[in-house]
């Protein structure tokens, strides 16, 4: 599939380069939230007397807010501009920021969450589809190794920075101070985001497609409400919902292919799952995304509830994690036009190998040794996956046309974000279930709580190092 020389020469590198850094702080801060408000949990519960009911909102309402928004966000964004969307979603960002920090309640809270889900799930396919806009194909993956370093350290950092503003700012006062600090950060990314990126390049207008908007939803919100409900060795999450999604998602199939047939405007253009490139990049970035979340969420309660350590304590034993995967997502940036699907096969294994040696080790270790025993698995884990998550975000939206790069990117991240639910849900029932069986030894709940991850990326590797192997076929492009 080919694209517009003119159309890659439209913006120059000295205008590029703010705007890359405009779009990585939207994805920085909006990742961020997920892994900050996640260490901070337990200062709310105490500050605002939250129920279990309560504290469970505060997580999945976004999650399920930021899911849900995804697909039509992007497809707005293809059609009415990338650019008005992208600013419209951190303006909201910085708005929820402001209710969050001052909620009085739960309620006042978990609706400033919801919001701010939505403004998270506006701006990140517009992310995407900026980078795809902006940078030629011979350049993208070096942006794209940047967003990915990116994704890496919003994920990691979240617990350190939320564990520095806990000790500094004190537990009543500490998880306000998570949200009004990023106010600044974002109002300054606001005006100069507005400045710098790029003029909105419109697509044909067309009537969004609220019947498939709702369909969609419907059958988003019954596949991911058990996974998020799923939060200890107590909860009864309704798994029968899964079947009603199942069924609602055909029929959302359905309903996109009788529009197409009729030559209207879908919401999803379902040809781009015909284009091999991206039905095996997102299938790897469903498959990866369900495992890595939940590395942290299982460290963290096992450094932290059974080894007693500090949040920022915590924060510090995984930080390795952190620093290898930002290296090698930027290096994969550089290198995936020259090795392609065999750099995201190779770090998926790397990833997996890593995560199980990481197992074993956190399995065995004291208060005293765990830091310096989980140093190498760590790195080698953090290695394999910063070679994944860009190398395979640039070979997935490789051969997607400009014009339906938003939708592309909001179908991507939606894998992404039920498989991070899922991934959580599975990790979690595995930690909490051994606990429980075993009368409290966390030693043996780290180990079998990371086996999920290390399963689910190696699943990834498993997908990569299957299409290596099938022979080369002509792909069919995505329709404009």
């Amino acid at each position: 599939m080919k694209e517009n020389p003119a159309e890659d020469r439209s913006e120059s590198p000295a205008r590029r380069r703010p705007a890359l850094v405009i779009c990585l702080v939207a994805s920085f801060m909006t990742l961020f939230d997920v892994s900050v408000v996640t260490i901070a949990l337990p200062s709310m519960e105490r500050s605002l007397r939250l129920t279990p009911a309560e504290v469970t909102w505060v997580l999945a309402g976004y999650a399920l807010a930021f899911g849900l928004t995804l697909i039509p966000a992007g497809r707005l964004g293809d059609e009415h501009g990338r650019r008005t969307l992208f600013l419209i979603g951190l303006a909201l960002f910085a708005v929820t920021g402001v209710i969050c920090g001052v909620a009085p309640n739960g309620v006042v809270l978990i609706a400033g969450r919801l919001l701010r889900g939505v403004s998270a799930g506006i701006l990140a396919p517009q992310v995407i589809a900026l980078l795809q806009q902006m940078y030629p194909k011979q350049t993208r993956g070096r942006a794209f190794g940047y967003y990915g370093a990116t994704t890496g350290l919003s994920t990691a950092l979240g617990p350190l920075l939320g564990g520095v503003i806990l000790q500094a700012f004190g537990p009543a006062l500490g998880w306000r101070w998570i949200f009004w600090l990023s106010i600044p950060i974002l109002l300054v990314a606001l005006a100069v985001g507005f400045k710098v990126l790029p003029a909105d390049r419109r697509g044909p207008a067309h009537r969004l497609d609220f019947v498939g908007v709702v369909v969609l939803a419907l059958g988003l919100v019954a596949i991911m409400l058990p996974l998020l409900q799923e939060t200890g060795p107590a909860a009864h999450p309704q798994f029968w919902l899964f079947a009603v999604g199942a069924v609602l998602l055909v029929l959302f199939v359905l309903w996109q292919r009788r529009l197409a047939a009729r030559e209207a405007r879908p919401l999803v253009h379902l040809k781009v799952l015909h284009i091999r490139s991206y039905a095996v990049g997102t299938a790897i970035a469903t498959a990866f995304y369900t495992g890595f979340t939940s590395i942290f969420l299982i460290l963290t309660l096992f450094l932290q509830q059974g080894l007693k350590y500090s949040p920022l304590h915590a924060a510090l034993t995984t930080l390795i994690f952190t620093i290898s995967s930002a290296g090698t997502a930027v290096l994969s940036g550089r290198l995936v036009h020259r090795f392609g699907r065999p750099l995201v096969v190779l770090g998926t294994g790397i990833a997996t190998v890593g995560l199980i040696v990481t197992a074993l080790v956190a399995h065995v270790s004291t208060v005293a040794s765990a830091p310096l025993a989980l140093a190498v698995p760590l790195l080698i884990a953090g290695a394999g996956c910063g070679l994944v998550i860009s190398a395979n975000q640039t070979l997935t939206l490789v051969d997607i046309t400009r014009g339906t790069a938003g939708v592309a990117a909001g179908v991507y991240e939606t894998g992404v974000r039920i498989g991070t639910a899922l991934g959580t849900a599975i990790a979690g029932a595995l930690f909490f279930g051994t606990l429980a069986s075993t009368h409290g030894d966390y030693h043996a709940a780290v180990a079998i709580g990371l086996i999920s991850p290390a399963a689910l990326v190696g699943l990834a590797f498993v997908i990569g190092l299957t299409d290596l192997m099938r022979p080369v076929r002509a792909t069919v492009g995505a329709a404009s």
